[in-house]
């Protein structure tokens, strides 16, 4: 996906026509969109500049990921002869969590059950709808902020949804 950026500093996505957000852009790559930034007037790829600025946003919103020793680390290696190896020992070392977070879905007897797939998008909805759609790394609102039942019994046929999910895992397991 190409992003083009205006004098203006704004952002321009150009498949869809329209300007995005540093936020939309971290939105993309969450989906597993491969996103390329440049400069409209210079060319310049600035990827790597606003991938840092996605990652600086969130650890200074307190959704750390970085351990202060690893960032300590990898200040350090920009001095270091180190610096030279440091790109692909962080990429080797990416992808070896990436194969290993696969095959460890792989490995889970319940992911060769038919229907797992829908069972686990199920799932995720009940989740998404139980926290209201908060963010991983942020706290629910408290009493006041949240919002007031509707009184429809939504929370009512999430209990059935997930009794009905439990029973068809537990026939599944036997």
């Amino acid at each position: 996906m190409l992003i083009k950026r205006y004098a203006s500093r704004r952002l321009y996505n150009t498949e869809t026509s329209d300007y995005v957000t540093l936020e939309d852009i971290a939105g993309f790559i969450r989906a597993g969109r491969d996103v390329q930034i440049v400069d409209l007037k210079s060319g310049d790829d600035l990827t790597r500049q606003y991938l840092l600025q996605i990652i600086a946003d969130h650890e200074s919103r307190g959704e750390s990921v970085l351990p202060v020793d690893v960032l300590n680390d990898l200040v350090r290696s920009y001095t270091s002869q180190a610096a030279g190896m440091m790109p692909q020992f962080l990429q080797m070392s990416f992808d070896m969590l990436r194969d290993s977070q696969s095959k460890m879905m792989g490995m889970s007897p319940m992911a060769k059950i038919p229907g797992f797939e829908a069972i686990q998008a199920q799932q995720e909805a009940m989740i998404k709808a139980m926290t209201g759609g908060w963010p991983s790394g942020t706290t629910a609102p408290t009493a006041d902020e949240a919002p007031k039942p509707s009184g429809d019994g939504d929370l009512d046929d999430i209990k059935t949804q997930l009794a009905e999910l439990q029973a068809k895992l537990n026939k599944l397991g036997n």
